[in-house]
């Protein structure tokens, strides 16, 4: 049934909603709260939070904790790829409200921990492979398809919902694992995508396909989608150049997130200095969601990345010096967050201005899972660091040449090419 703002973006000839009309704004809101209540965004933030607690529990190291990280990375790679296919066949609804409620019953089922790390990481195995419908993939495929002119703006803002959780869910894991201890903790965070995540997509969230008119045999009439297939595209050179960059900037934008307070302690801050200067990676993510978006439907991509990604840059820079100010410290963690609030809003731009939507789920899905292996071993690459040295000087420098490497390797990519779109057909 199609709702009063679809109707009215309607044009005259029944033909599919003009892009960037009311109705697309209302998905955007829509994908950025499925997306914050997502496998991507809660057990990356929260993860933090919990491995304290649960290494005074079962005295687990540092690194087998970020390990479970490693653990969702690995699964990711190849459920990824899956979840973006289920997307171009059954549609980002559908795909949308059953992952999400399995997510939301996997993360609440950690509460069960025992002990055992192989359970534990078992859990996170099952997790990631439910959980995998909610990932970027999803949201930006449906988002994409609403908007040609503000494309990269409503990404931008889609997306901002990872950068929302980031600023929420520390303190609130933090208050719940006070007032409650970790266990209820686990099973009040895991009820959010159930309670809040399921309505919002049931009832705001359409493609907008799903406004097309119906032929006589009561069958949607959809518009097929111009681009490559996922044979053209691995036979593309720009497919292999997004590869490495995104491995490197991968690698370099998410190893320093879930080692964040730690880098910070051997930096000798106070707890409470801590939580004061990482609540600022929240808001720098929204900031480099939305801004990134801005300057995708203004100048070529490539070149945004290089001039927005010389920010964490610095931000590893600064880490790595010793003895850094307060102030300092929280701008390190500020262009930290504008990199990584940056990096999903130019992926999923670079797959639809270079490949079209024709198969941008199952694209997008390959492309996750080389994201998913160089943000998998990053942590656990910086933990070890740690682990071996006490300090994290080394594994920052490293991700500095990662991401100096990546930016400009997207400079290879050259002129956007030109997609038109097909008329509507039978579905």
């Amino acid at each position: 049934m199609r709702t009063a703002t679809v109707d009215a973006d309607l044009d005259r000839s029944g033909s599919l909603p003009a892009r960037d009309g009311a109705a697309g704004w209302i998905v955007v809101v829509a994908a950025m709260i499925g997306l914050g209540l997502g496998l991507s965004p809660m057990p990356f933030y929260t993860i933090g939070m919990f491995a304290p607690e649960l290494q005074k529990a079962f005295g687990w190291s540092f690194a087998a904790l970020m390990g479970s990280i490693t653990v969702q990375s690995l699964v990711v790679m190849a459920t990824g790829p899956l979840a973006g296919l289920a997307v171009d066949r059954y549609g980002a609804r559908p795909v949308a409200l059953v992952s999400t409620l399995l997510f939301g019953l996997c993360f609440m089922s950690l509460a069960l921990s025992g002990g055992n790390l192989w359970l534990y990481y078992g859990q996170w195995v099952l997790m990631s492979t439910l959980g995998a419908g909610t990932l970027t993939a999803t949201w930006t495929y449906t988002v994409n398809g609403w908007f040609e002119r503000h494309r990269g703006l409503a990404l931008g803002i889609a997306s901002t919902g990872t950068g929302i959780t980031g600023f929420l869910i520390k303190p609130l894991s933090a208050w719940l694992i006070g007032e409650f201890g970790w266990r209820l903790a686990f099973v009040a965070i895991g009820a959010l995508p159930i309670m809040i995540g399921l309505p919002v997509i049931a009832l705001l969230f359409r493609e907008r396909d799903a406004a097309a008119p119906r032929a006589p045999s009561g069958r949607v009439v959809r518009a097929e989608e111009p681009g490559h297939t996922l044979r053209e595209a691995l036979r593309h050179r720009h497919f292999w150049i997004m590869a490495l960059a995104f491995l490197l900037i991968a690698f370099a934008l998410t190893a320093p997130t879930p080692n964040l307070e730690n880098i910070l302690r051997t930096q000798h801050f106070a707890l409470a200095q801590i939580g004061a200067i990482t609540a600022s990676f929240g808001l720098s993510v929204i900031a480099g969601r939305v801004f990134g978006g801005w300057l995708l439907d203004r100048f070529w991509a490539p070149g945004c990345a290089v001039v927005v990604l010389a920010a964490p840059l610095l931000g590893q820079w600064l880490l790595a010096q010793h003895g850094i100010a307060p102030g300092t410290a929280t701008l390190a963690v500020v262009t930290l967050g504008l990199g990584a609030g940056f990096e999903f809003d130019l992926l999923a731009y670079l797959i639809a201005r270079y490949f079209g939507r024709r198969a941008y789920g199952t694209i997008y899905g390959c492309f996750y899972t080389v994201i998913a292996f160089g943000g998998g071993i990053g942590p656990v690459v910086y933990g070890r660091v740690f682990d071996v040295t006490g300090r994290y000087d080394s594994a920052l420098m490293t991700g500095m040449v990662c991401l100096v490497v990546g930016s400009v390797v997207l400079l290879a990519m050259g002129p956007y090419p030109q997609w038109s779109e097909a008329e509507p057909s039978p579905a």
